[in-house]
Parts: C-alpha cells; structure tokens; sequence
C-alpha cells in the first residue's frame, strides 16, 4: 500500500511524503529550517518546539536558525529519526493523532521564500563525466586523447569558491576578467559565458585532520544531493586555467537548488554504476559502486523569450561515484566537515541531445541553438534565464525531484 499524507500534495508533484527534503525559509516570523511537502513546507522549529522530535537524539534548538548544518553535524542516526519522526507525523494514518492536534500550525501552506539551506565551508568541483571530458577532450586536442592520462584513475577535481555560492533565483552578474587576444591579453565583460549542469552531495563531520574516509562508509557521511549550475566563463577559463587551474573564470557563482534531497529518499534509485576499465587503485575500490537514476534536464529562455528545453541526460551514467569522490578528496587526510559541498561536475550522456554545457551542446559556438524568429545563443545573453531540473522514477515508486535550480544573467 502506497505511503500518502493527510497534507494535499499535487500529482507528480517532486516532493510526496516519499521525498521529504530539506532547506531554510523565510517569512514574516523569521528564517528557520523547513521540510517540503506537496506545496507545503514543515516548519522544523515549530515542530521541534511541539515535541514531534522528542524520540529521537537530536539536540536542542536545532532548527530555529538559518542553517542546516547544526543538524547535519549530528550525523546519520539523527537524521534518519527525524526523517522517521516526520514521516509518521505527516501519515495519513496518523491524520487524527491526538498530540498534535495543532499541526496545521506546523505545516505552512503558504508560499515562503527560500534562502541558503547550508553554509558552505568548503567547495569542490569534479570532472566526472566520462561524456563530457571526452566531448571537451575531442574540442580543444583534435589530434590528440580525449581523456588525459589520469582522468580514468582518479576523480579529477579542484577547490571552488565557497562563498559565492548562492541559492537558486539570484541574479548572475556577467565575470570581467582576462581573455586571450590576437595581440595579448584583453580585458572585459566574458563573451563567453556558459553554464554547467551539474549534482552536488552535502556531507556531515566526515573525519579528522590527517584522517581519510573509506570508499566503502563513504556514503554514511552524506547527508543528501542538490542541483547545481556551476557557471562558466569560458574565455576567461581558457586564458588563466594552465598551470593551476580555474580560477576567475569559475569563481563568480554558483547557484544551487534550495532543498536538500536526503540520501534515504533517493535509496529507491540507485543503481549499478557504469563499469571501470581499468580498475581503480584500492582506496578507491568501492566494494558495491553505486550511481542515482536522476533524470536531469535544462530550459533556455532567451532574453525577454519563453523557455525552451536544450538538453536532457542522467546522472546514471556517472563515471565516477559520491563514494569515490569523498574517499579521493580525504585520502590525503583533508578534512570533510558538515555543509561541505562536492559537485559532480557537467553531467553529459553518449548522444549530443545530452550534452550539459553550451559550450558541449554549441561545440564552442560552431553550431548556434535556434530559438525561432531570429533568435540564436552560443553562449549566454544578458536577461537570459536558465532552469536546472531533476526527477526520479522508477517501476512501482513514487517518483521524487528536486525542486528547480534557475538563475537569470545580468549585464
């Protein structure tokens, strides 16, 4: 018998009982930490307050602040409890329980404004699509290996700026900055300016200084997945990124999904990740790889135009697991600490409808998207807005999504 809850949720809606994500809202009474149902949201502090959580160990006053990550600080047995303590509560069979005959004071039915669900101490980007290394590889080395030499030993990453990410809706100021020339460098406005589709990972306290997390418990310390448009300014990169890396060219923003789909919710879709060939070196050797079947897909809409669709893929196809990623980040005894962010890097599938990037889907500007009426795009646009989306379904499951991840380009 399939799980329902006695608040109205919508078909199809992403977020059922099934779902039950986590972020931080605001409203007239204030900013706190919240679960989304339906239309609806879990005001947690309220709840907290009314004794649902009095069951569980979590600690006092958790969630009557403007982060996540005092709860996710506390670790997977609290948050399955609470996860348990709300599903119970939020039951249709549980519609008439006589302890908590206010809440409908617990559940806001209004709409609220989201805000950041974490506060990122640190971020970090993968290139673990074996799709797109490959397209990029195949761009700018014609004549040479798509995937350099590592790119099949280790998950290829580096550290982004934590304190430009921002939460979907916020604006996105176009990056100045260097840029290669006929005659030397320029400096101006990026021309350039792209997204990447990407999923993030939120971890918990993970270990210690000079410790290193097992690829086989990786996945204890994960909290939950969000959408994440990692925003590119292409020229820029290309110009600055050898030796170190990207740099200017990554750090102006990143926008990320406001609620946090818990690693619990997503159990009904994973599945085996792609096979490895050659096999990894031993601290990466995840004794069960496991990817999430998200179905992923972005919408374009031009300056002043409506939105069109420009690619869909899935997060399937991953070469690269969450597992892998935090055991490669930590082996060297960095630390993984609650509100940490891990993103995936651009996630493209095999065929060219697939491609998560302009840059991938417009082969750097030789084939322009047609939007009609004389509209084109190679890149982005000031006044362009763009809509990162995710969902998952799978036979005899309540599907669940993520909620939108969307930003608008300004001058």
């Amino acid at each position: 018998m399939t799980l329902t809850s006695w608040v109205d949720v919508p078909d199809g809606s992403d977020f059922p009982i099934q779902n039950l994500p986590h972020g931080v809202f605001r409203d007239e009474r204030g900013t706190r930490c919240g679960v989304a149902i339906g239309d609806s949201t879990v005001d947690l502090a309220a709840a907290e307050r009314a004794g649902l959580f009095r069951s569980t160990d979590l600690d006092g006053d958790t969630f009557a602040t403007d982060s996540l990550n005092a709860f996710i600080a506390q670790g997977r047995s609290v948050w399955v409890a609470v996860r348990e303590a709300l599903t119970d509560f939020l039951s249709a069979d549980n519609a008439d329980a006589p302890d908590f005959s206010a809440r409908h004071d617990i559940v806001i039915d209004h709409p609220v404004e989201m805000v950041m669900p974490v506060t990122v101490g640190d971020y970090v980007d993968f290139y673990s699509s074996e799709h797109h290394a490959t397209n990029l590889g195949r761009m700018f080395r014609p004549d040479g290996d798509a995937l350099l030499p590592n790119w099949k030993h280790l998950p290829v990453g580096y550290h982004g700026r934590a304190g430009t990410v921002v939460v979907s809706g916020t604006p996105i100021s176009r990056p100045s900055g260097q840029r290669r020339g006929p005659d030397g460098p320029t400096f101006g406005p990026s021309e350039k300016l792209d997204i990447e589709l990407e999923v993030g990972f939120i971890t918990g306290n993970a270990n210690s200084l000079g410790e290193s997390v097992p690829v086989a418990s990786a996945e204890d310390h994960i909290f939950g997945m969000c959408l994440v448009n990692d925003w590119s300014a292409r020229d820029i990169q290309a110009w600055e990124y050898v030796p170190l890396g990207p740099f200017l060219g990554k750090s102006f923003a990143t926008t990320i999904s406001p609620w946090i789909v818990t690693l619990d919710a997503l159990a009904p879709f994973r599945v085996p990740a792609p096979e490895q060939n050659p096999s990894p070196l031993p601290y990466l050797a995840d004794p069960a790889p496991a990817g999430v079947d998200i179905s992923l897909s972005v919408d374009l809409a031009p300056a002043g135009g409506t939105p069109s669709r420009i690619t869909e893929t899935s997060f399937k196809t991953m070469y690269w697991t969450m597992a892998q990623q935090l055991a490669h980040a930590t082996v060297n005894g960095a630390t993984a600490t609650a509100g940490d962010l891990f993103a995936s890097g651009t996630v493209s599938g095999p065929t060219d409808a697939e491609r998560g990037s302009l840059i991938e889907i417009t082969w750097n500007g030789r084939d322009p998207i047609d939007f009609g009426d004389g509209v084109r795009r190679t890149f982005l646009e000031d006044g362009d807005t763009v809509v990162l989306r995710g969902r998952c379904d799978a036979p005899g499951e309540v599907g669940i999504g993520f909620g939108t991840c969307e930003g608008t380009v300004t001058g």
